[in-house]
């Protein structure tokens, strides 16, 4: 950062400030998932970006995936991983791992790595004051205990929150008899961030967008109102693994969240990127 002159951080920061007023106070739901859990460097970025966001006054709440760490701990006890559409087919063995991989090891080296950034964290999981209630997934193949989103309760959050903590979430789901069910941690993020009335849901991903054409990356789609998405996918354009997150960004923004995002997490300091330019990063439904 040495390069950077006085005047030009100065100008730096007088430029944030129009966002720094706007987001005050506000509540952003981030999915967190794909290389920015993985890679070292986009990890410290994205952490540090929570710290300055919650530093500011912006109520952060982080859900996250996990699901390299999950195929790994069966790898080790000799499990095969199995998807279909998808899905991971969880039996009760894979579910007693999501449990204790998702709201063990994963969430709380995610607390501890932000607290490494001076933040404040706190780590929850869906089972933690109802948070997250479900049923078992309706499907042709039987999934297991792949839960279906069934009723979202913000109040642990939102306490937590209010302390100046970042609730870092977990996607485990309770059942009404006693279940623990899996739960795709983007359908997750965008429920709460609805039941949140959050004004802005982050997805991060892999990719830069959504683009009209995939294979280049120029023809990135910045905007979508979320009802051109059916004309989209009648075209192509909308397509394979991006149905599933679009889905959730429209279903988040007709529940009422203000703007939803897919944003490429590759790419260090995006979520900053998203929050503090005109611009912007990655494709905004609205």
């Amino acid at each position: 950062m040495k390069h950077i002159s006085d005047q030009d951080r100065a100008n730096v920061l007088i430029q944030a400030l129009p966002y720094i007023q706007k987001w005050a106070g506000k509540t952003i739901v981030v999915k967190y998932g794909g290389n920015a859990m993985i890679s070292p460097e986009l990890k410290d970025a994205v952490m540090s970006d929570i710290v300055l966001l919650q530093l500011i006054g912006i109520n952060v709440v982080l859900v996250h995936g996990g699901g390299p760490e999950i195929s790994s701990m069966l790898d080790r006890i000799g499990k095969e991983s199995r998807f279909v559409n998808g899905l991971r087919v969880t039996d009760a063995e894979t579910i007693d791992i999501v449990q204790m991989v998702l709201a063990g090891k994963v969430n709380k080296s995610l607390v501890q790595l932000l607290e490494q950034h001076s933040g404040k964290a706190i780590g929850l999981c869906g089972l933690d004051g109802r948070m997250i209630m479900a049923e078992k997934k309706a499907s042709g193949v039987d999934l297991g205990f792949v839960g279906e989103i069934t009723e979202v309760h913000t109040e642990v959050i939102e306490d937590a929150t209010k302390n100046g903590y970042v609730p870092i979430i977990s996607t485990v789901a309770g059942g009404y008899n006693g279940d623990v069910y899996n739960i795709n941690a983007d359908l997750a993020a965008a429920r709460i961030a609805s039941e949140m009335k959050a004004a802005k849901l982050i997805l991060m991903t892999d990719i830069k967008g959504l683009l009209r054409n995939k294979e280049d990356e120029s023809t990135l789609i910045p905007v979508v109102n979320v009802s051109e998405v059916p004309s989209l996918k009648r075209e192509g354009i909308i397509s394979g693994g991006m149905i599933p997150k679009i889905d959730c960004c429209v279903e988040a923004v007709r529940r009422g969240v203000k703007r939803a995002h897919i944003i490429d997490g590759r790419i260090p300091h995006s979520i900053l990127i998203e929050m503090f330019s005109d611009e912007g990063i990655g494709t905004m439904f609205y």
